[in-house]
C-alpha cells in the first residue's frame, strides 16, 4: 500500500473535518474585496448540500459536470461536491469562446454546466448541439429569475445528505483539458488517488503545516492551484485564501490582508509584480515561500528577492504528471535558473528520441517515471492512441527538452516541439529568448520557428518593450551577434504590445506563428 491507500476527496475531507471543524478553512475575496470564509465544517456541510442537489438534478458516479466558473468559493464547493458523488469534474476557462465551449462539452459528455449569469448567452447559443447537457446552473445570482437553476438557492434547500457510493481512489475525480496548441484540447484524467499524492507530495516538499496559509491567485480551473495549492493544504489541515482574480498591483497587499504564508505564480505574474510602480509597504507580509514555474531571468529574480522579501522557489510539473516531479530544494541549495531535482515519488530522467539515457550536459527530453491513477495521469479521454504515446511502459514522456548538470539540477531547454531546425542545426527558441531577455531595453521575448524555403525554418522573435525604452531590430539583432552561434540568430524581429497568453501566462506560440502566416498572405 502506498501513502494514499484506498482513499478518496470525500474520505479526505470527511477525515479532516473530524480533526478542524471549527478551524478556518477557506478564505475568499472577491474583486471588489469582499472577505467570505468557511470553517472546516461549515464547508463540508455546504458540499453535503450541493451533493444533494446533485443527486436531484440525476448527477451520477462516473458523470462529467462542467464548472464554467472564475475562482470563487462556488468553484470549490462543487469539485468537493461532485467528487463526494463520485462524479468528475470538467473545469474550464471563463474566456473560452462558445466554439472551444462546444467542442469540450461535447466531448466531454457533460451533463450539466455550473456557470454565471454573464456566459449564459455563451452556453445557451451552442446548447441544441449538446444532447447530453442536461440542465445549466447558474453560482452568485441573486436575481428573482432561473429559480430552479439558481446555485445558491439550490444549496440553501437541500439537506445536507445524498446518495453515497462506493468510490475507489484510482476513480476519475476531474478531467482537465490541455491548451491544445497543435491539435484539439485533450482531456487529462485526474484521479482521487492523484490529487491526494500530489498533496502529500507538495506539502512535504514546502514543508508545510496545519498554521500555514496557501495563497492563491492563479485560476482554480488549472491544475496548479488545484494539485499544488489547495491539495497541500487540505492534507495536513492548513487553510486557503483564493481572491477572485490576480492583482500584480496588490499581490502582496492582498497576501497582508488575508494573512498568507505560502504563494504560487508563474514567470509572466511575476515580471507583472516587478513592472508595478514599488510600494516600500509590499514587504509587510507574512509570506515564507513563493513557489513559481516557467524562466524567469536572473536579474528578475534578484529583484523581486530583495525588493518583497521572500524566497522563490522554482519548479516543474505538467497537467499530465499532476504532482511535481521536479523541485528545488527548501532546505537545499536553490538554484533557481535551474527547475531544481527529483522530488518524493519521482524518477526524471533525460533522453534522446530513441529512448536512450544522454550524456550529463546534452540535451534530450524529460521522461517522468510513475504510476498511471495514482502518481501520474490516468490517460487522456476517448483518446488511447494520444494515452499510449504519452505513458509508456510507466514513464511519462512530457514533450520537454531539458539537460542535466553534473550536481543533478534540470535545467529547462525548450519545447520539444518549439525546437527550431535550422540548415540542419537544433535551435532553442528558450536560449535565444534568454538572450534577448537580458537586453536592457527588452520586457519580454518570444521566438518562433517559420517556414524558410532553404533553411527549412528561419528564426522570429517577438519582443515586448520596457515601458519608456525605446529599441530598434538591428540594435537586437546585433545584440544577439554578439552572444549567440551565427545559425541561433534571429532572422527578424517583430516588435508587439502583449502576448496572447494561456489562462496561467504562457505565450501561446501557435497564435504568434498564425499571426505569422496571417501576415505573410496580407502581403501576397
Amino acid at each position: 500500500m502506498d501513502i494514499v491507500g484506498d482513499k478518496n476527496l470525500r474520505d479526505l475531507l470527511n477525515e479532516k473535518v473530524a480533526a478542524h471543524r471549527d478551524k478556518t478553512f477557506l478564505i475568499f475575496e472577491d474583486k471588489e474585496e469582499r472577505k467570505y470564509g468557511f470553517t472546516y465544517g461549515e464547508f463540508a456541510e455546504r458540499v453535503n448540500r450541493l451533493s444533494q442537489v446533485f443527486n436531484d438534478f440525476g448527477v451520477e458516479k462516473g458523470n462529467h459536470v462542467a464548472l464554467h466558473l472564475p475562482n470563487s468559493l462556488d468553484f470549490m464547493t462543487s469539485w468537493f461536491a461532485l467528487a463526494s458523488i463520485g462524479a468528475i469534474m470538467v473545469p474550464t476557462n471563463p474566456l473560452s469562446t462558445s466554439n472551444e465551449m462546444e467542442y469540450i462539452l461535447e466531448h466531454s459528455e457533460s451533463v450539466l454546466i455550473i456557470t454565471e449569469k454573464e456566459h449564459l448567452d455563451k452556453i445557451n447559443c451552442i446548447r441544441k448541439n449538446l444532447p447530453k447537457l442536461k440542465e445549466i446552473l447558474l453560482a452568485r445570482y441573486e436575481g428573482e429569475d432561473f429559480e430552479g437553476q439558481n446555485l445558491n438557492r439550490l444549496i440553501e434547500n437541500a439537506k445536507p445528505n445524498y446518495k453515497t457510493v462506493k468510490i475507489d481512489s484510482e476513480d476519475p475525480a476531474a478531467m482537465l483539458y490541455t491548451s491544445g496548441t497543435t491539435s484539439k484540447p485533450k482531456g487529462v484524467q485526474v484521479t482521487h488517488a492523484n490529487y491526494i499524492f500530489t498533496g502529500e507530495m507538495m506539502s512535504k516538499s514546502i514543508r508545510l503545516s496545519p498554521n500555514d496559509r496557501q495563497f492563491i491567485v492563479l485560476p482554480l480551473f488549472h491544475g496548479n492551484a488545484q494539485y499544488y495549492s489547495t491539495m497541500s493544504a487540505l492534507v495536513v489541515g492548513a487553510s486557503i485564501a483564493i481572491t477572485e482574480r490576480f492583482s500584480a498591483s496588490g499581490y502582496f497587499k492582498q497576501a497582508r490582508r488575508l494573512n498568507v504564508t505560502v504563494g504560487s505564480l508563474f514567470a509572466a505574474p511575476i515580471r507583472m509584480i516587478l513592472a508595478q510602480n514599488y510600494d516600500p509597504n509590499d514587504i509587510n507580509h507574512s509570506l515564507r515561500i513563493i513557489w513559481f514555474a516557467q524562466m524567469v531571468s536572473e536579474e528578475q529574480l534578484k529583484k523581486f528577492e530583495e525588493k518583497y522579501k521572500v524566497p522563490l522557489l522554482q519548479m516543474y510539473g505538467m497537467t499530465e504528471t499532476v504532482g511535481v516531479p521536479l523541485m528545488n530544494p527548501i532546505d537545499g541549495i536553490r538554484k533557481n535558473m535551474s527547475m531544481g531535482k527529483p522530488t518524493i515519488g519521482y524518477e526524471v530522467k533525460v533522453v534522446d528520441d530513441d529512448g536512450n539515457d544522454v550524456h550529463i550536459k546534452e540535451t534530450g527530453q524529460i521522461i517522468v517515471k510513475g504510476i498511471s491513477g495514482r502518481t501520474l495521469m490516468k490517460g487522456y479521454f476517448k483518446n488511447p492512441e494520444a494515452t499510449a504515446e504519452t505513458l509508456r511502459d510507466g514513464w511519462l514522456y512530457t514533450g520537454d527538452n531539458a539537460r542535466v548538470e553534473e550536481d543533478g539540477y534540470f535545467y529547462f531547454v525548450d519545447r520539444k516541439k518549439d525546437m527550431i531546425k535550422r540548415a540542419g542545426e537544433n535551435v532553442a527558441a528558450n536560449e535565444v529568448e534568454s538572450i534577448l531577455a537580458e537586453h536592457q531595453s527588452v520586457y519580454e521575448a518570444a521566438v518562433i520557428g517559420i517556414p524558410d524555403d532553404i533553411r527549412d525554418e528561419a528564426i522570429k522573435a517577438y519582443v515586448i518593450l520596457k515601458e519608456n525604452y525605446a529599441g530598434s531590430e538591428q540594435e537586437l539583432l546585433s545584440y544577439c551577434r554578439e552572444r549567440l552561434a551565427k545559425f541561433k540568430v534571429p532572422d527578424s524581429i517583430e516588435f508587439i504590445k502583449e502576448f496572447p497568453r494561456t489562462a496561467v501566462g504562457k505565450v501561446q506560440k501557435h497564435i504568434l506563428r498564425q499571426r505569422h502566416k496571417e501576415s505573410g498572405k496580407a502581403h501576397l
